[in-house]
């Protein structure tokens, strides 16, 4: 009685919420054509897949590709240049958008303070392949930079064809489109503080940095704890959108990163099982970095999904 008791409950409430139900099921039906439909592409990596055969009728081979791609000479770089590029990012990502949101919050006019605000976070909303093209341009031996460093330098810098210089490129470009997006959330944790704290500061003679120090970055550690520790799942997502659309062949020892070369060792070289391999080998790392960065999160910053 009581499993029917609780299934009618659950039914009725269904019912009850049955409109919010149907907004949901475009979103649900999308999820699982593109997310979960595709996973049964998985079982690739444990076979020879022959694109004539299909998934049914290739050969089975169990962990030989995850064998073969170990011995792979550039998988080592690869995955270096992605937790390199990534944790770059993350870090540079908290940092950057806490400064400018201290920054942006001792601005007393409100015209001027909302003006900026607005024209830092556009950029997050221009896609890679438009801000792609742009930097080619600017950052091309003709380009603008090199034309204006010119006086300066005297010869032009190859900033996207110098192993040396496209990571800088690509963490710098890459913070300047998102820290504007990621500094709203720290100055909603701003407007959380109680505004008396500061009056009682500067009733004390607080000066603004102490003010700062002692008051604002308390005030939002717990949300700073909570996004650091959130970021740990995107260890090795160092952004396939925006080295897709700035990298060569001669930065490949530097610029390479795991998106890529799946990308290419499928699409391009036609190896559906190996790079079905490697992308699944990242699945696995993530999944894991994904669960421990909440537990972090939930015993730190109190953050729960369910």
């Amino acid at each position: 009685m009581d499993r029917k008791k609780r299934a009618r409950s659950i039914l009725n409430a269904t019912l009850a919420e049955r409109t919010y139900m149907l907004m949901l099921l475009p979103g649900l039906i999308f999820l699982i054509i593109f997310s979960y439909v595709p996973m049964g592409g998985i079982i690739m990596a444990f076979q020879k897949y022959n694109p004539v055969a299909g998934i049914f009728g290739s050969k089975w081979i169990g962990l030989q590709n995850f064998r073969y791609i170990i011995k792979i000479p550039e998988i080592g770089q690869i995955f270096m240049n992605t937790l390199i590029i990534a944790c770059s990012n993350i870090a540079l990502g908290l940092v950057i958008p806490i400064i400018y949101a201290l920054l942006l919050n001792e601005v007393k006019n409100g015209l001027f303070k909302k003006t900026i605000q607005t024209i830092v976070y556009l950029p997050f909303f221009l896609s890679w392949v438009v801000l792609g093209v742009i930097f080619k341009q600017l950052l091309s031996m003709n380009g603008m930079v090199n034309n204006m460093l010119g006086f300066i330098a005297g010869e032009p810098i190859r900033f996207l064809s110098s192993n040396a210089l496209f990571r800088p490129v690509l963490i710098a470009t890459n913070q300047w489109k998102g820290f504007g997006w990621g500094t709203i959330i720290y100055l909603a944790a701003i407007t959380s503080i109680d505004t008396g704290l500061y009056e009682s500061a500067m009733l004390d003679g607080a000066t603004r940095l102490q003010r700062i120090f002692y008051i604002t970055l308390p005030g939002i550690s717990a949300t700073i704890v909570l996004m650091a520790t959130l970021s740990l799942g995107n260890v090795l997502n160092a952004g396939f959108d925006q080295v897709f659309n700035l990298y060569n062949p001669l930065v490949y020892d530097t610029g390479d990163i795991i998106d890529t070369y799946v990308y290419r060792l499928g699409l391009i070289k036609l190896q559906y099982s190996l790079s079905t391999t490697i992308g699944l080998l990242k699945s696995f790392i993530s999944f894991f970095l994904i669960t421990l960065s909440y537990r972090l999160a939930n015993k730190y910053a109190n953050y729960r999904i369910f």
